[in-house]
């Protein structure tokens, strides 16, 4: 017998319009004015699995690359990854009562209003971590949602159309859930290089084994020559959780996690221990998030499939620092215990890698 089904969510009780190797970094320039040169950023996004052995790559600005990695088998303990995989056990809604009309008596003066700042009055970043207020509703996460998917078809045209059509489910997912934060939601835009190599803003990628998927500045690049399908074939739910991981770090940059995050590096230096365990943060985060998207849509009557969330289950413990040998990622275990977390439960406040004790991070 498998694992329980989700069960369908109601509707929302709060307003409703208020996707292995170096992490992505922040947008270029970033940080304004600095005082003293500093060093180049790596990508904050990951390299996420579709690579044997990930590469680190050092860019400037925000990037992500994305690669699966596979240890050898004989170091992976069968037992684990054949272990059923749990489908979510509850659903939850969209953080309540966020961004509605306040009462005449908390409503601001003339003065008070005068007095505000021109950010304040539209949806913008907010440069918290661990307190940050998208963190803190232990009832709030994702709809269930149908999500249809085009078969997997292993060639540049079927990767075209599987990851735009998983784009569109990804924007339908997070985008009202972030406005209904007052955040700047907008959907990153698309590119599927050809050649061996595509220009961003954050320099001039190569693609290889170590470049599934790329994330710089709210665009997403996703080679198909870097996807490895020759070894990992029609597996569209490992596809689909390395995409929905790299979307992840996109909802770190419109909430203005990431920033808050490379602030933190910046002052610590990217290769301390306190850079990189913030490395590790950012990237564990976006595991959890890529696992609340699969959790939210599985058996929802879409193309998400139970196979499919089984099979990016037990692939997230193939990947992390101990196959890729960093120290930028989490651990394998670490890997697929956050991943497994939101798919599980979908649940945000359980994301909260920022306010997670160093032991639960390494």
């Amino acid at each position: 017998m498998g694992p329980p089904v989700a069960q369908p969510m109601g509707q929302p009780t709060g307003p409703q319009s208020p996707p292995q190797g170096p992490p992505m970094g922040p947008p270029p320039g970033w940080p304004p004015q600095p005082s003293a040169p500093q060093p180049r950023r790596k990508p904050t996004g990951l390299i996420v699995g579709l690579s044997l052995g990930a590469v680190a790559v050092l860019v400037l600005g925000v990037l992500t690359i994305v690669a699966l990695n596979r240890p050898d088998p004989s170091n992976t303990t069968a037992g684990d990854l054949n272990a059923p995989a749990p489908a979510p056990t509850s659903a939850y809604e969209l953080p309540p009562n966020n961004g509605s009309s306040s009462t005449s008596s908390d409503e601001p003066t003339s003065s008070e209003q005068s007095t505000t700042s021109s950010e304040d009055s539209g949806p913008h970043k907010i440069l918290e971590l661990g307190d940050h207020p998208l963190l803190q509703d232990p009832n709030a996460g994702l709809q269930n949602q149908v999500c249809d998917l085009p078969a997997w078809a292993s060639t540049q045209q079927g990767a075209e159309a599987f990851f735009t059509a998983a784009s569109k489910c990804l924007d339908a997912a997070w985008g009202p859930f972030l406005e209904a934060y007052h955040l700047p939601f907008t959907s990153p835009a698309l590119h599927f290089p050809t050649g061996p190599s595509f220009d961003t803003e954050c320099g001039t990628i190569q693609v290889g084994i170590a470049t599934a998927a790329y994330y710089c500045e709210n665009n997403l690049y996703v080679p198909f020559k870097g996807l490895q399908t020759d070894q990992y074939g029609n597996n569209p739910g490992v596809y689909l959780a390395l995409f929905a991981h790299e979307y992840g770090h996109h909802v770190q940059e419109v909430a203005g996690i990431m920033d808050a995050a490379w602030q933190k590096i910046y002052a610590a230096g990217q290769n301390s221990a306190e850079g990189l365990e913030m490395s590790r943060r950012k990237e564990l985060q976006a595991q959890c998030f890529s696992g609340m998207f699969l959790g939210a849509h599985v058996d929802q009557g879409g193309t998400v499939t139970r196979e499919m969330y089984n099979k990016a289950w037990s692939d997230q413990e193939t990947r992390g620092d101990n196959t890729s040998h960093s120290h930028d990622h989490g651990t394998n275990a670490h890997y697929a215990q956050w991943w497994r977390a939101g798919a599980k439960d979908n649940r945000i406040a359980d994301c909260n890698t920022f306010s997670a004790p160093s032991s639960a991070v390494s």
